[in-house]
């Protein structure tokens, strides 16, 4: 497999694996090394960077067999920027693996009974699949390892691009993407080419100044496009410059927005969008229902996956038009609309008030009249009081983010005890907990794997669980379960 020269460097390593959060993996020595970037049946020497209490974690220094899996990543950024890892890693295998790591923690973590676990429903695009990217300015740009062991000076460029993982002031400078269909590319060049001829100070993360702050490229099904700019100063003549030449490069532009940002945070959660020129929204289409997106709303970045999703969370959900439905982490309510016309009422929990809105808003535009949403705080919200008024559930559909749901909503659901859960997770590590604490009322029956986002390690994972029929005096009995929650 592979022997110790140093203490710190591991020569002609056999990559065999592929682990925890896409990284591939070896074993020297019975311990476990993980390294980015890599595909199993390289051979490769590595040094190591970290050592963990369990597991080294290492980098490549040198190639001596290159996988006979291994393909030709379609981008030129591929190895420098973080977003799509798995481009030297034919599609097959990329599901292939993301199977692989549903039904390691589901069984790893969940230690539960499971059902035959269903083969994971893959993207019909692998590229331009994304409906909205966000790109940041940066007056210091991140240089490669060839750039920094060059003579050249790189000392004043700057970049429009992405984030470095793990290094929030650091951003590469993007001149390609394959992941978003045009003119999304053609956009983010002309606005930089506008801004180096017109002097536009690109932001500073570290020292918070500058003029440009972020660009964000939305796009529907339909064609429309939305672009929303993000300025750190509230300098009129300079923004209006730019953004007349936006829309008159692209007339193709529907909806372009600006944000004036002064914060210290990239976030826009708290910050007024106002509209420049077009209309102020897109709206996607899925079965017949029509979404509303505004320029902060959620709205799941592969459209066609997310009508494959949302397919499987009302197929898993069994309704008959006679059952109650609480969809938790509702976001803009597009699951909750989505099984609307099958239920008695549906109950949307979200604790993004923006969001909210839209989603009552989504219910007006279908003529929906049996949804309701709150805004809030779940595990505060989800009350025995509040169920009282709304209507104990028959089911619940939940999918919150990567953290999992929070303890006090999984004791919430177990004292509803509704029929069945369908439980949606964009990690399926803290949906493996979450399932292990609900195993003392719900047994696991389905399964669904679903491709979201190709060239990535990320999964999305449907589960249907079914409430236990349990004999009297043994509830609770059957898993006496302690677990620590995340947030």
């Amino acid at each position: 497999m592979g022997r110790k020269k140093e203490l710190h460097l591991l020569e002609k390593v056999l990559i065999t694996d592929i682990g925890s959060e896409g990284n591939a993996l070896a074993r020297v020595d019975n311990q476990v090394v993980f390294v980015p970037m890599l595909i199993p049946g390289d051979v490769v020497d590595i040094k190591i960077r970290k050592k963990r209490k369990k597991f080294l974690e290492g980098s490549v220094i040198r190639f001596h067999e290159y996988s006979a899996d291994r393909i030709a990543p379609v981008c030129k950024h591929f190895g420098v920027c973080g977003g799509c890892k798995w481009q030297h890693l034919p599609y097959p295998l990329q599901l292939k693996y993301k199977q692989k790591q549903v039904t390691d923690n589901l069984t790893r973590i969940g230690k539960v009974e499971l059902p035959p676990i269903s083969p994971i429903i893959g993207s019909s695009n692998v590229y331009n699949y994304r409906n909205k990217l966000e790109y940041t300015f940066s007056d210091k740009r991140w240089l490669t390892r060839e750039e920094v062991n060059s003579d050249n000076d790189f000392e004043k460029e700057d970049a429009l691009g992405f984030h470095i993982p793990g290094l929030f002031d650091k951003v590469l400078d993007i001149r390609e993407c394959h992941l978003q269909p045009a003119p999304s590319n053609a956009i983010r060049d002309a606005v930089r080419r506008y801004a180096h001829r017109n002097a536009l100070p690109f932001f500073n993360l570290r020292q918070q100044s500058g003029f440009l702050r972020n660009l964000i490229i939305r796009n529907s099904g339909d064609g429309k496009i939305m672009v929303i700019v993000v300025f750190f100063l509230d300098e009129k003549e300079r923004r209006e410059g730019l953004l007349d030449y936006i829309a008159s490069e692209f007339p193709m532009i529907t909806s372009l927005f600006y944000i004036i940002n002064n914060k210290k945070n990239d976030s826009l959660a708290d910050q007024l969008p106002i509209l420049y020129k077009g209309d102020d929204h897109l709206e996607e289409q899925m079965e017949g229902l029509r979404f509303r997106i505004g320029p902060k709303s959620f709205y799941q970045t592969n459209t066609k996956q997310a009508l494959e999703l949302y397919r499987i969370a009302h197929d898993f959900a069994g309704l008959t038009g006679k059952e109650i439905v609480y969809d938790l982490y509702t976001g803009t309510g597009t699951i909750a609309n989505f099984v609307a016309s099958s239920s008695l009422k549906v109950v949307g929990i979200e604790y993004i008030e923006d969001a909210v809105i839209d989603a009552r808003i989504n219910s007006q535009l279908n003529n929906i009249k049996n949804c309701v949403f709150f805004a809030g705080d779940i595990k505060d919200v989800l009350t025995e009081h509040f169920m009282e008024i709304n209507g104990h559930p028959d089911v619940v559909i939940t999918d919150p983010p990567r953290a999992g749901m929070h303890e006090d909503v999984v004791k919430a659901i177990m004292s509803a005890a509704p029929s069945r859960i369908v439980y949606i997770s964009c990690n399926p590590s803290t949906q493996a907990r979450d399932i292990l604490y609900l195993s003392d009322k719900y047994e696991v029956v389905r399964v669904q794997p679903v491709d979201m986002f190709p060239h990535t390690h990320h999964v999305e994972n449907a589960v249907l669980l079914n409430r236990r029929e349990l004999l009297p005096g043994v509830e609770g009995e059957k898993n006496n379960v302690s677990l620590t929650f995340m947030g």
